[in-house]
């Protein structure tokens, strides 16, 4: 059987939204506590990058089940982020086939939807979900890919360069999960604590 891990990528500034959307509170709970809890329902080991304000973030959350790691260049972009999460499973204790990307801001990820994608993992996995046709999250790089995506990645494109040089297979999580992501806070819902 494959090891899946999962990446959840929690670093930004969350410019557009006036704060860290890892201390964005949703339904209860931090953006990055729920990544994080969906992640560890599937995955093991669970990395999760943090980036800005990221002492805020670690003393806010509860990030149990979870390794988290710094980005120190997270105003670069998402880029760097992916390549401070697969580094670190490069180096991880004990074999790691596929990572499993997700992001912090996409609450309506679900254990479901990471499981169908996780179920394609092996060394040289590329997989994407998708919903209705349209490519999303999470996405699935396999050990083999994972040199070429740090590579590559650039700003805030993270692997999509990579993925879009290569064959990926589509994963259909229509219904499985709701795949938007939270750009600017819902109106009228002040940004900031």
């Amino acid at each position: 059987m494959n090891t899946v891990a999962a990446v959840v990528l929690a670093a930004g500034g969350g410019r557009r939204y006036g704060m860290p959307k890892a201390l964005v509170e949703y339904e209860g709970s931090l953006l990055v506590e729920r990544a994080v809890r969906t992640a560890t329902a599937i995955c093991d080991p669970v990395l999760v990058v943090l980036g800005a304000q990221a002492v805020d973030v670690w003393r806010a959350a509860d990030l149990g089940g979870a390794t988290v790691l710094a980005n120190q260049d997270w105003e670069t972009g998402m880029a760097s982020s992916l390549r401070v999460g697969l580094d670190g499973l490069r180096g991880w204790p004990g074999r790691v086939d596929a990572a499993l990307l997700l992001l912090v801001d996409v609450p309506g990820m679900t254990p479901e939807a990471l499981a169908r994608v996780a179920g394609h993992a092996s060394p040289d996995a590329l997989a994407v979900a998708t919903y209705g046709g349209v490519r999303a999250h999470p996405v699935l790089l396999g050990r083999e890919h994972w040199a070429g995506v740090i590579e590559t990645a650039t700003g805030d494109e993270g692997a999509r360069r990579y993925l879009a040089a290569h064959d990926v297979l589509e994963v259909d999580c229509t219904g499985l999960a709701d795949p938007t992501d939270l750009d600017v806070p819902p109106s009228g819902v002040p940004s900031a604590p």
